[in-house]
């Protein structure tokens, strides 16, 4: 028992030290989770290693331990070295990434080679002379890598190596006296290598935290700039709606995520006649958000022919084609004069203008093609449209009718038609929110939003 307390005790501290380590990174899920992930992994492995080599932990131990436990030994002896690889790995970058893909690979093939002349013969020893050559060829390797300040600003995530230089040096003096002298007979406490192990592991610890606080402030970064981003964005949409004689307009806007590639614009003329934009850059996200900041300029300079929907369409095609690079963006604009009592409609390939009239739904597409795909497009077929009391006039984006539940059915323009009908005497602002309310139980609460969603309402009273 004194013999094996020192052994038992450092096993035990190591094997608790891996499931923590473990299990915070299950729970976090964040940057540098997986680096944390395997440092437990190969601690619990090198503890565990420790006291399954002590005779008086198997003899206390339920009967199955003690038949499986020489098996796993084996199996923990010639894994350790894929286990270190696999945390040398997330630490790496470039060609030494690849060169230390191909060290685990080839301790991969040694534990199978042993661990299948184990079960075989029994004998747990064949191949352990390859796995410690392999060890000792990682621990240079990477010494190389950290000593070195040309190869470790080029091939290691770290920004200050020094703790982890200090580490792997003295563990390395320790195991490469261990995996090189001891097969000769020459011989140390145990207690050396605990240690040795110990000081790695603070190293490769402290490397991660940096690595976490690093990204971390990298996050706090980003969300910042996200936040400038979408207040800018906020800033380009109109501050709302605006207010006419006979027409009573709703706005709905909700991004994916901070900023969105959706757009809506307004041009009112007078308190007769009002001009809506609405467009939809593909993608998401900031290069989504930033074309769609620029069909606001774009809107500026077609807004003296605002009673002209294929004057309006063409000039923004013009203009946008030429900066998207790529990027598709599908618009619908409509035209309102109350005083002539007539409307005007034209589309780039986007959803359908909806109508309510008299109890009645009417889908009115009249479409040409997306932004970007020619530059010298102007086709874009204008339909006229007779204006009603009592009319309702509905654009969107397909972020309202593409939207799946748990068993993949989007929630379609069927179902977008029933919110409508049912909610037709509802004011604009009550059926947009009863819309969003319907989009909401339509999706399971695990599926975050997928699309920009953006609806306009606008009610001719």
């Amino acid at each position: 028992m004194r013999g094996q307390i020192v052994d038992i005790i450092c096993g035990s501290v190591f094997v608790f030290i891996g499931l923590a380590a473990a299990s915070i990174a299950v729970v976090r899920r964040r940057s540098g989770a997986r680096l944390f992930l395997l440092l437990g992994v190969w601690s619990a492995m090198y503890g565990a290693m420790q006291l399954t080599q002590q005779s008086i932990v198997l003899q206390i131990s339920p009967h199955w331990l003690q038949t499986v436990a020489p098996g796993a030994n084996a199996t923990m002896t010639y894994l350790v070295v894929v286990a270190a690889g696999l945390v040398f790995r997330e630490l790496s970058l470039g060609r030494f990434r690849h060169l230390i893909d191909a060290f685990v690979l080839a301790g991969l093939a040694i534990a199978i080679g042993g661990v299948a002349f184990y079960f075989a013969t029994g004998d747990n020893g064949r191949l352990i002379r390859y796995n410690n050559l392999l060890a000792a060829g990682l621990l240079t390797t990477l010494m190389v890598v950290l000593v070195v300040p040309r190869f470790s600003k080029k091939y290691l995530v770290l920004s200050n190596r020094g703790v982890l230089a200090i580490g792997t040096l003295l563990f390395a003096m320790e195991a490469l006296f261990v995996n090189l002298l001891r097969p000769l007979g020459l011989n140390s406490p145990h207690l050396f290598d605990h240690l040795g192990f110990a000081i790695y592991l603070f190293s490769l610890g402290y490397s991660g935290l940096q690595l976490v606080f690093a990204n971390e402030r990298r996050l706090l970064s980003i969300e910042h700039e996200l936040t400038i981003a979408r207040d800018i964005q906020n800033a380009i949409l109109p501050d709302c709606a605006p207010e006419l004689d006979h027409l009573r307009v709703s706005t709905t806007y909700r991004p994916m995520t901070a900023v969105a590639g959706d757009f809506y614009e307004f041009i009112p003329v007078d308190r007769e006649r009002l001009g809506v934009l609405v467009a939809d850059v593909s993608g998401h996200g900031v290069p989504a958000a930033l074309f769609a900041s620029m069909i606001k300029v774009a809107v500026q300079s077609v807004a003296p022919c605002a009673c002209d929907p294929k004057a309006v369409l063409s000039g923004l095609n013009r203009t946008l084609s030429g900066q998207v690079r790529g990027q598709l963006i599908s618009a619908a604009y409509l035209w309102l004069d109350t005083e002539k009592r007539q409307a005007l409609y034209s589309a780039a390939g986007h959803p359908p203008l909806l109508l309510w009239r008299k109890d009645k739904l009417q889908h009115i597409e009249s479409n040409g093609l997306l932004f970007g795909v020619n530059a010298g497009s102007d086709g874009y077929p204008v339909c006229t449209i007779p204006i009603l009391a009592g009319d309702r006039f509905l654009l969107y984006t397909d972020g309202i009718t593409e939207p799946e539940n748990a068993h993949g059915d989007a929630f379609g323009d069927s179902r977008l038609e029933q919110v409508i009908r049912v909610n037709h005497d509802r004011p604009p602002s009550e059926l947009s929110a009863q819309l969003l309310s319907e989009l909401r139980r339509w999706q399971p609460d695990s599926l975050t939003q997928k699309d920009d969603i953006t609806l306009l309402v606008v009610d001719v009273v």
